[in-house]
């Protein structure tokens, strides 16, 4: 009888913690999404001239002006040296 409690609180566990990561793995999802979109944001901003295309030179502007662009540089570890590779 022991055993078979063992198992099926074995199985319960196993089971919730597979619908834990699916859970996890949505929501990480769900925030890709979101910095995406964040992102494509910052880089409308910085794309001064509208081509829809950024270069070095609005980026490195960008770098210095938007300061959500700087963060995720920042939380990147990406640095001006970086930005001309």
């Amino acid at each position: 009888l022991l055993n078979l409690v063992v198992v099926v609180m074995v199985e319960t566990f196993a089971e919730q913690r597979s619908k834990d990561i699916v859970a996890r793995a949505d929501d990480m999802d769900c925030e890709e999404i979101e910095e995406k979109k964040a992102l494509g944001k910052i880089f409308e901003r910085i794309d001064e001239d509208a081509s829809g295309e950024l270069s070095f030179d609005e980026l490195e502007n960008g770098a210095r002006k938007v300061a959500e662009f700087r963060h995720w540089l920042r939380v990147l570890d990406i640095d001006g040296r970086d930005l001309r590779q």
